[in-house]
């Protein structure tokens, strides 16, 4: 690999880490809220249902406890309709 490749993929990750959204201190709150509403029957709209996805995504990557997952990706489970099947 030529430094000037080498060079051009460093600076792409740094670019691509750098790009990623942060987690906020409201995104498992919203995750877990809008999962609740789903499972209790209600419908979310396109925007609110993408809203509420990015945030368990936000979510997921920013905990570290295991049971916390869990229910994140329980939740984004029921809010995007994608449960495993069993």
């Amino acid at each position: 690999m030529s430094p000037r490749s080498l060079a051009l993929t460093i600076v792409g990750c740094l670019l691509l880490a750098a790009s990623s959204a942060p987690a906020y201190a409201q995104d498992a709150q919203i995750c877990l809220s809008a999962g609740e509403r789903v499972s209790n029957g209600d419908t979310l709209a396109d925007a609110e249902k993408s809203r509420a996805h990015e945030a368990c995504l936000r979510a997921l990557s920013d905990s570290s406890s295991v049971v916390q997952k869990y229910h994140l990706q329980e939740a984004d489970f029921d809010i995007m309709g994608t449960r495993p099947k069993q």
